[in-house]
Formats: C-alpha cells, sequence, structure tokens
C-alpha cells in the first residue's frame, strides 16, 4: 500500500498535467475536447479508483500469490524476459477480463464507469470503477503461474500496464501507420468507446492490438463513420459515485420485478443490456436510439460554479497527495478515516456539479465530520497548522453551497457557460 502510494505521488500530478495540456493544446487549435464539467467529473473519478485502492477495499477470489504457489512448474529468474513474459501474459488476461466486462450484465457494472464520459481526451482515461470490490479475473494470469512468474514482478508490471494506457485517449493523433498492427493507437480506441453500431464491442486490446485481430473483435475506424462517446444508457451526472452503481442498481430492481426465477437468477450472467421481456415498456429506462441527435448531458453551470468545481478538485487533489505521502506515519484507522472524509468530498464537489440545492446538507455532515477529526486528534492528522486551514475551506465551501441553495430556490438559476 505504502510503495503504490508513493508511485501515485508521481503518477497523479502528471496525468493531470497532461490533461492540462491536452486542453491548451486544444484550445490553441480551436478544438477543445476537454470540457471542464466532464474532466472534474473523469479526473474525480480517477481519484475514488486510486484510494480505494490504496485504502484495499477489494477482495480476490483467488490471488495470484495463491496461483503461483500450486502452479509453477519452471523457476526463472528476475531478469529483463521474465518482464517481457509477464507484461504480454497481463496484455492477454486484460484483452480477456475486458471482453467479458463488456459481455457479461454483471461485469458491465465494474467497467461501465469508463466509457461514461460524452467526451473522448486524456481526462476520461483516468475514469476508473469503484466498483470492483470483488476481483473475479485473476485466473486469467495462470499462464505466468505456471511458466514461474514471481507475484513482485506481476505487482509491478501490472501498475505499469494500467499506466501505459493512458495516453491513447486522445482525438487529437491521427492514425499511425504501421504502427496500428501493433500497438492500441488513439483511432483504435475512439472505435472502442463510440456506441455507433459499427463500433460497439470492438478494439478490446490495451496494449498490443494483435489480440482483437487474432479473436475477431478487431474494426478499423471509418472515415464516413465518425465515432460517437458514452453509454447507450446515459449516465446523466457527474458524480463516480453514482455512475458507478447505476448499472447495478437497475439490475437489482429488474432482477426484484423479474416474475421467473429464473430471470431473477440468470439477469446477472446474461449478455450486457439483457432485460426480462416487455421490461423496456413497464420499466422504462433512458436509453439512446439514434446515437447521431441526442443531448449531451451538461447542466448550466455559471462561470463561479464550473470554476468552483475545478477550484474544489485542486483542494481535493491535495488531501489525496498528503494522505498518500503519509501512508507510512498514519495508523491504519487514521488512514481509513482520512480516505473516508476525501471520499465524502468528492462525493459533494460531484453532487453540487449536478446542481443539487440540497448539497448543502452534505457540507453540513463533511463540516461536522472534520470538526470531529479536528477534536478527536488536536491535529489534522498530524499537522496542527493546517486543522484551522481546513475549518476556515470547510466554512467557505459551505457558504457557497448555502448561497447556491437560496439561488436554486428563489428561481435564480445558474446561467449556462
Amino acid at each position: 500500500m505504502e510503495e503504490y502510494g508513493k508511485i501515485l505521488l508521481i503518477a497523479m500530478p502528471t496525468f493531470l498535467l497532461l490533461v492540462l495540456l491536452e486542453k491548451l493544446y486544444g484550445y490553441m487549435k480551436g478544438s477543445d475536447t476537454v470540457p471542464l464539467d466532464d474532466a472534474v467529473s473523469s479526473l474525480s473519478s480517477g481519484m475514488t479508483n486510486v484510494l480505494k485502492d490504496v485504502l484495499g477495499l477489494s477482495i480476490g477470489i483467488i490471488s495470484y500469490e495463491w496461483l503461483f504457489s500450486k502452479l509453477a512448474i519452471f523457476s526463472i529468474e528476475n531478469t529483463v524476459a521474465v518482464y517481457a513474459i509477464a507484461f504480454i501474459v497481463i496484455d492477454f488476461y486484460g484483452y480477456w477480463s475486458h471482453r467479458f466486462a463488456h459481455k457479461v450484465n454483471l461485469f458491465w457494472n465494474h467497467h461501465v464507469i469508463h466509457h461514461s464520459s460524452e467526451e473522448f481526451n486524456l481526462a476520461c482515461a483516468l475514469r476508473q470503477p469503484i466498483s470492483g470490490i470483488v476481483k473475479f479475473f485473476t485466473f486469467l494470469l495462470i499462464p505466468a503461474a505456471i511458466m514461474g512468474v514471481p507475484p513482485q514482478v506481476i505487482a509491478i508490471v501490472l501498475p505499469l500496464h494500467l499506466f501505459m494506457q493512458f495516453w491513447y485517449h486522445t482525438r487529437h493523433i491521427g492514425k499511425m501507420g504501421f504502427i496500428e498492427y501493433i500497438l492500441v493507437t488513439p483511432s483504435h480506441h475512439r472505435v472502442h468507446h463510440a456506441i455507433n453500431p459499427e463500433y460497439l464491442d470492438k478494439n478490446l486490446s490495451q496494449i498490443f492490438i494483435f489480440w482483437d485481430f487474432l479473436f475477431g473483435t478487431f474494426q478499423e475506424e471509418l472515415d464516413d463513420v465518425p465515432p460517437v462517446f458514452g453509454i447507450s444508457r446515459p449516465a446523466s451526472t457527474w458524480n463516480p459515485f453514482k455512475i458507478n452503481f447505476q448499472h447495478f442498481f437497475i439490475l437489482c430492481k429488474d432482477a426484484w420485478n423479474a416474475q421467473s426465477l429464473s430471470d431473477k437468477l440468470t439477469i446477472w450472467f446474461r449478455p450486457t443490456g439483457w432485460r426480462p421481456k416487455e421490461f423496456d415498456h413497464l420499466y422504462p429506462l433512458n436509453k439512446i436510439d439514434d446515437v447521431y441527435s441526442f443531448s449531451k448531458y451538461k447542466p448550466a453551470l455559471s462561470k463561479f460554479h464550473l470554476f468552483w468545481g475545478v477550484t474544489h478538485l485542486f483542494v481535493v487533489m491535495f488531501f489525496l497527495l498528503d494522505l498518500f505521502a503519509r501512508l507510512g506515519f498514519l495508523s491504519f484507522t487514521h488512514i481509513m478515516v482520512y480516505g473516508g472524509y476525501i471520499f465524502l468530498t468528492i462525493y459533494s464537489l460531484t453532487d453540487l456539479m449536478d446542481k443539487n440545492k440540497w448539497n448543502f446538507v452534505l457540507e453540513i455532515f463533511r463540516f461536522s465530520m472534520a470538526i470531529v477529526i479536528g477534536l478527536w486528534m488536536k491535529t489534522w492528522f498530524g499537522y496542527s497548522a493546517i486543522l484551522y486551514l481546513v475549518y476556515a475551506y470547510q466554512i467557505i465551501v459551505l457558504i457557497i453551497s448555502i448561497t447556491f441553495y437560496r439561488n436554486e430556490t428563489r428561481g435564480k438559476p445558474s446561467v449556462a457557460y
């Protein structure tokens, strides 16, 4: 946990800088593909994901360590070759776990947040799940275990493999010649994120594109079919917690309402989007039928409201980096409480971006939590001076939230920006 936190201290600011550079480049070129509201949601989602991982809020049905101890036939020295083998096996694992996520109702809930943005940019690469509490697909690493790839090598290569998937989430890079036949490129991945019928569930590879060629899921980006991004049942929220569990709640409701016991039990493992007969009529959902004529989710936000969201996001990142920097010094209880405070802050931030006029109730609770932490610890997790800065920050946030509530309930809605 501590080592991963140290990696994130470098990775998070780097990713943020690259997102800002992409926005600047698009602005200068007259084709800005990074709307601020969407970027705040994407970055918030990324923060919840890494925080969940650092706090250890996931359970593996089977661990790679166990597979290695039971199945290893060979003994490979810790050389460059073993890292290369691990990388290829992990990419194979990534392809198939990705394919299952697209094809099975229950597993789609784990992946839907990554596709939920109706834009395509570097920020949306950071839309990663918190709903994947149970890890199902470790068994796909059996080839690595049989070949004797040590667990510590897998632990190093897995995050590296994930980070290498960041760069190709952009609309500013066209087709890349012969590289298109070897690696996943932005063109390939634009196809993957599109909801056009021609593009659905295609290009599932993560680093090497040859898995799609091999298993029949490749689709070239067509000049006459511009990709339209998002999901066919729009999320219609900036809140990553809501996006993470929307599909799961739909499955729960459909399983409850289903008359057939077979439907109740099998809906979880049916093809993604499957519902019992007549449910689309009896319990209709918001669904995109024509990908070329739908309105993107974009609540009308005032300039202040929007830029406050961006400012608040930087404050959250400060808290998160502070937590990661001190993982080795804080107790388990302190880490979990600090993590809970950050989770609540992200929820409240994106809730306000959704224009929930009752957001001030959340902020009162969050302010109360900060007061309790201060009374309990007499510091802000070890820093005396910061405690009073946190109190001041909480007061400012609460005032802004109450002001927003008063404006919304007095018929003074925010102006679109």
